[in-house]
């Protein structure tokens, strides 16, 4: 029998695969539970969830009594239409990829554990921006768990890995080894194991660093042969800047969202400079959640001036699903 899960359920799961706390962990939980359809389809899972929410009950209680506030990783405040977090091996060019993307300035340098500490930054498009964020390397026997939380939190991971050396495409596989053992796996797109629900796959584009050195074709025809990637990639030179524009673009176009422009009844004109961003498919509801949750509590209609829509400024009810570009003006 199909679980017939619900658009509020799917919503609650996306969230719980990002928690960074067990309190939001167990909220999440607790609404998927809440939002699932009561059926002999969804037995299995209705039990895992409940053992899931007993799990994250005790851990709750275990950080209150210890007195730690408890996450998966370093506490980031996302920021922009979506977060993107680069991993990958020593020297594969994250930091200097950050650096070329975004306003940040990371320690750049040709030894091994340059970047210690994951660090942030804005990546521009068009009128948005993205987070990017640059992390310690992962090698066979230097692992931060932190990193996990990162992953779990981020719409998109960049597997980074450099082919300009041998000893670059060597140092990829233990990567991958290292994250398999745990229940934080990259893949094509995010979604949660439904046999599973505490192992997490993020969506991730694999970038192929250095691209415009001797020797690079042979070695990455030897990293397909015996490390075999199911990703999206990208060849670029951070340090020179090539592919690099063809990278921002796909980072946007992975996070699938699109942009919405709000305006005040009593203007005349929208605010072009500070779009809102929502997954595709989100609707009016959606919005006026993101502009203020009283808003969506009293909302009654909003008119929208789309692309999609014959008459502009016509009248829409909450349901109506927002496209890039959208101009709402939400009445409630």
């Amino acid at each position: 029998m199909p679980a017939n899960l619900t658009p509020q359920y799917h919503k609650a799961e996306a969230e719980y695969r990002r928690a960074q706390t067990p309190e939001d962990e167990l909220r999440c939980l607790e609404l998927m539970l809440r939002e699932i359809p009561k059926h002999k389809g969804t037995d299995k899972l209705q039990a895992e969830l409940k053992a899931k929410i007993s799990k994250a009950k005790a851990e709750v209680e275990q950080h209150k009594k210890s007195g730690k506030k408890g996450h998966h990783g370093p506490q980031i405040l996302r920021q922009g239409a979506g977060r993107a977090t680069i991993i990958g091996g020593p020297n594969a060019g994250k930091s200097q990829l950050l650096a070329r993307l975004t306003r940040a300035t990371p320690e750049v340098a040709e030894y091994p554990f340059t970047t210690r500490e994951p660090q942030p930054g804005m990546m521009p498009w068009e009128d948005v921006a993205v987070q990017l964020i640059d992390t310690p390397p992962i090698t066979a026997d230097v692992f931060d768990s932190s990193i996990l939380g990162l992953i779990r939190g981020s719409d998109l991971v960049l597997l980074m890995a450099d082919i300009g050396t041998d000893e670059g495409i060597e140092a990829l596989p233990p990567v991958l080894e290292r994250l398999n053992q745990t229940k934080t796996r990259l893949a094509r797109e995010s979604y949660l194991d439904e046999e599973d629900i505490g192992l997490s796959f993020t969506q991730t584009l694999l970038v192929l660093n250095k691209c415009d050195l001797p020797g690079c074709e042979e070695r990455l025809a030897l990293l397909k042969e015996f490390c075999p990637l199911d990703f999206t990639e990208f060849r670029i030179s951070a340090e020179h800047g090539t592919g690099l524009e063809d990278l921002r673009h796909a980072i946007y176009q992975a996070l699938d969202v699109v942009r919405v422009y709000t305006k005040l009844p009593s203007k005349k004109d929208p605010d072009y400079d500070k779009p809102f961003t929502l997954k595709r498919g989100g609707t009016l509801l959606d919005v006026a959640e993101l502009v203020h949750r009283d808003l969506a509590a009293s909302f009654k209609y909003a008119r929208v001036w789309s692309t999609s829509i014959v008459s502009p400024g016509a009248q829409m009810k909450g349901d109506y699903v927002v496209h890039d570009k959208d101009v709402v003006e939400i009445h409630a």
